[in-house]
């Protein structure tokens, strides 16, 4: 799980990585016969018993630096992507943070150039707002609409959703199951399970090459199997 890729001088959510940083960790993937892969696909190539290799890359918001400066690397390292993005802020910022620096969020156009550049465009819903807190109408409107408007902006409805502040509950998934999403990214499910609670490990600034290792045993370890996969 990534966000934002650039200057990482004030970052007190600790959501940015440097691009010489997320380099070495896209190298490092390599090295070990890894690839980087979009959730979609990574569910695909599990689903014929072909995922050992891969792994589900994400970044979560729709900065506008994942055009300028990860889609780049992302090339160079022939490794996709999934891309979650707020159709409901498109040009603005993390308005949601009350830290920190103000980021620009990809406009139409850009969600669109990611997505002819082969990146997989999901919903983050549409203002990205913490759905285990929302009242039904509005739980109802970020999950549906912003699924409705994706489809309107790329020509394509998005397969994947990704739960904002990566909290979910069982009234969250329900809604997301029900407005036709294949699956959802939270961070820590708890005890929810399935394809529409997937858990997702955290990638920093800090994460040294020691640091992925362990990181990866550590997550293996702690997460219990996807029922439903």
């Amino acid at each position: 799980m990534y966000h934002s890729v650039g200057d990482c001088s004030d970052d007190p959510y600790r959501i940015t990585v440097t691009p010489e940083r997320l380099e070495r960790q896209l190298a490092w993937l390599r090295r070990r016969g890894l690839r980087g892969v979009s959730v979609a696909d990574l569910l695909a190539a599990r689903a014929r018993g072909e995922s050992r290799r891969l792994v589900g890359l994400t970044f979560d918001d729709g900065y506008t630096d994942f055009v300028t400066e990860a889609l780049p690397l992302l090339r160079r390292w022939d490794c996709g992507a999934t891309l979650f993005v707020l159709p409901g802020r498109l040009g603005g910022d993390n308005a949601w943070d009350p830290l920190g620096p103000r980021k620009p969020l990809l406009t139409a156009d850009g969600i669109r150039h990611a997505a002819a550049e082969g990146v997989e465009i999901g919903s983050h819903g549409l203002t990205h707002v913490d759905l285990t807190r929302a009242d039904q109408p509005t739980l109802e409107a970020e999950v549906a609409e912003s699924r409705a408007r994706l489809a309107e902006l790329t020509g394509t409805r998005p397969d994947g959703f990704c739960y904002p502040y990566g909290t979910v509950d069982a009234r969250a998934v329900r809604a997301v199951r029900k407005a036709g999403y294949a699956y959802a990214c939270a961070i820590d499910p708890g005890a929810l399970t399935g394809p529409h609670a997937l858990p997702r490990l955290h990638i920093g600034q800090n994460d040294t090459a020691w640091r992925l290792h362990l990181k990866h045993r550590l997550h293996r370890w702690r997460r219990r199997p996807v029922k439903g996969l």
